[in-house]
């Protein structure tokens, strides 16, 4: 919820502690450097709305723009330190309040914190001893001359001395493990995205209907995301109508909906940081066409096969597989392509209608961090793991293809989109559908559509 400081998680302090503690102990002889997002501008000096960085919110609770944290797994004394904006009495009736140094190590229980203006005085002492420094490069121009200063440092004096950085290490070799395995604070907070998102679904399949505008769908949902709590929406919300479906990515959401289109709608909520990610695809006028409802039973067969594939010991591969064979076998039903289902998966037959994977990593980032092949194998799920499970169908207009991507046989389904996605817990003895709120089945959606009336 919000107080008066910003955007808070609810997670108790001792939680950031142990996680900063568990980051202490991994650098051993390192140190690790973590800055705040930049703020961001639309035009001139419009700031967007600001979201703080996942790793140091991660780490520490912190979301005000302009901070640093500082681990330093060497150190006896200070091993974790925040620089963060003075208090400005000005500058807090422009743009709201300050914790200020104290307030913010009082609040955070860090061992020091001081004003940001002091970095470039203070990090270069603090770094001195450190053998290695966790640090993304790129991330912050002025930050990252004092990392080279010190490397420099080290390497004309280190060998006289015996001490100072002598490499650069992405932190994410330390944070994306751990970030990967969810504790119960984060699955509560995930609980509570999907929730809201779950919601602002139901909003916007409620106000659809022929003539309404993918941006008046986006309203609705989005509108809800807010009155449930969230922050807004965890990523740019796509509602694709008709053949706008098979674009992945689409976000204009500029067109009217048609009375025989299909809609993808793909959206997020963001809550206390976590995101929430659902796509569903309806038929505007509540009735799916035979082509429509052929391809949306396959896609929804590959998800539930997918799903039941989620459970520890698994791997991520294992689960794309599940959907890729179910879409393949449809693809052949539909006519599409033939030939043996083990030669056309072979050959990625599929990839022309199902060009991406059917998953991704679900957690602060909507495309949260982790490796899902490590050291050459397959990453296999574990408890506390968070990821989606998204096939689909896309059967781009032949008038968009180039000459070498055209259908490989005649069909009725060019223009088609579809693509259905859950969030996904794995437990400790299978998986939980954290969108199971939101019904996939084919008659379940028409009757969440056709069933509620349409608002003219």
């Amino acid at each position: 919820m919000r107080d008066q400081d910003g955007w808070y998680s609810g997670v108790p302090a001792h939680v950031f502690l142990r996680r900063r503690e568990r980051v202490l102990e991994e650098l051993g002889d390192g140190a690790m450097i973590l800055p705040a997002a930049p703020i961001l501008y639309r035009s001139r000096d419009s700031q967007l709305p600001y979201r703080p960085d996942s790793e140091l919110f991660y780490l520490t609770g912190f979301t005000e723009p302009e901070a640093l944290l500082v681990l330093r797994g060497f150190a006896d004394e200070e091993r974790a330190l925040l620089f963060v904006r003075p208090r400005d009495p000005a500058a807090e009736q422009w743009s709201g309040s300050r914790l200020g140094p104290e307030r913010a190590r009082e609040r955070f229980g860090v061992d020091a914190a001081h004003p940001i203006g002091e970095l470039d005085d203070r990090l270069p002492k603090l770094l001195a001893h450190a053998r290695r420094i966790h640090f993304r490069l790129g991330r912050r121009r002025s930050v990252e001359n004092l990392v080279i200063q010190a490397l420099e440092e080290a390497r004309s004096r280190g060998s006289r001395k015996g001490r100072g950085p002598r490499s650069v290490v992405d932190p994410g070799e330390i944070l994306d493990e751990m970030r990967l395995r969810k504790g119960p604070e984060e699955i509560a907070a995930l609980r509570e995205a999907v929730r809201v998102t779950v919601e602002g679904f139901r909003a916007a399949l409620t106000a659809a209907g022929p003539g309404r505008g993918e941006w008046q769908l986006q309203a609705e949902l989005e509108a809800a995301f807010r009155r449930e709590g969230a922050q807004g929406p965890a990523f740019a919300t796509i509602v694709g109508s008709g053949t706008n479906a098979c674009t992945l990515h689409y976000v204009d959401n500029s067109d009217e909906l048609g009375p025989g289109d299909l809609v993808l709608l793909d959206a997020g909520a963001e809550v206390r940081m976590y995101a929430g990610d659902i796509t569903r695809t309806f038929p505007v006028g509540g009735t799916f066409s035979p082509a429509q409802r052929a391809v949306y039973e396959v896609v929804e067969e590959a998800r539930a096969a997918a799903v039941q594939a989620v459970r520890p010991g698994v791997t991520v591969r294992d689960v794309h597989d599940a959907a890729v064979r179910i879409l393949t076998e449809g693809l052949m039903e539909l006519g599409v392509l033939s030939g043996s289902v083990d030669e056309l998966i072979g050959r990625k037959a599929h990839r022309r209608y199902f060009p991406h994977r059917t998953s991704h990593w679900l957690g602060l980032d909507t495309h949260d961090p982790g490796d899902y092949i490590r050291d050459g194998e397959h990453r296999r799920l574990e408890a506390g793991m968070v990821l989606t499970v998204e096939p689909g169908l896309y059967f781009v207009p032949a008038s968009a293809q180039e000459p070498d991507g055209a259908p490989e046989a005649d069909h009725p389904y060019e223009g088609i989109g579809v693509r259905i996605e859950d969030d996904v817990l794995v437990t400790s003895d299978g998986a939980e559908v954290l969108s199971r709120a939101l019904p996939t089945e084919a008659d379940e959606i028409v009757e969440m559509v056709g069933g509620q009336g349409f608002i003219q």
